[in-house]
């Protein structure tokens, strides 16, 4: 996505933060909130794009913030999904390991949104093939929103990069 965004013409990209969030849902958002409070313009356009649980996240993020969201095989019940991972786990990027207690599920939960209150805010890319979670389920729950839904593929989305011009558009639209 960076190598696509650095593509576009000086005046045409966006502000963008890939921030990393950390393990504990609550910091996470904070973190992401406080990066909006301290870097946002008040003539740009607010767009959140998450995958997995990171779609979960954008998806609070747009709702709190009257913003668009793009989610890539998003996560729909992360506190549910979750539940066998409880304990010591390793972060696959860093090494570093932590523990997943219930105190990270009450922290999921406290971010749930029950219906996306306007569905042409967000953009659902999913492919049928994911092998982690249902498709069907974020198909359901983000009905009424653009949909882009892909046989095959997996979790980690294959082709990713081919949809990026379609993400960037969408999120330039505004909320």
């Amino acid at each position: 996505m960076l190598r696509a965004v650095a593509a576009l013409p000086a005046h045409e990209r966006p502000a963008l933060f890939v921030p990393d969030l950390g393990d504990r849902p609550a910091a996470a958002i904070r973190k992401v909130v406080d990066i909006v409070a301290r870097e946002r313009r008040p003539d740009a356009t607010l767009a959140f794009v998450g995958s997995s649980l990171g779609g979960y996240y954008a998806t609070h993020l747009a709702e709190r913030f009257g913003a668009r969201a793009v989610m890539i095989n998003p996560a729909i019940r992360p506190y549910d999904d979750l539940a066998p991972y409880k304990g010591t786990q390793t972060n696959m990027y860093s090494g570093e390991a932590f523990e997943v207690t219930d105190a990270h599920f009450d922290e999921l939960r406290a971010l749930a949104v029950p219906r996306i209150t306007r569905p042409e805010r967000y953009f659902l890319l999913v492919q049928s093939g994911d092998e982690v979670l249902d498709y069907r389920e974020a198909v359901a729950y983000f009905g009424g929103a653009w949909q882009f839904v892909q046989g095959g593929g997996d979790h980690a989305f294959q082709g990713f990069e081919e949809q990026i011009p379609a993400i960037l558009r969408f999120a330039a639209q505004g909320g």
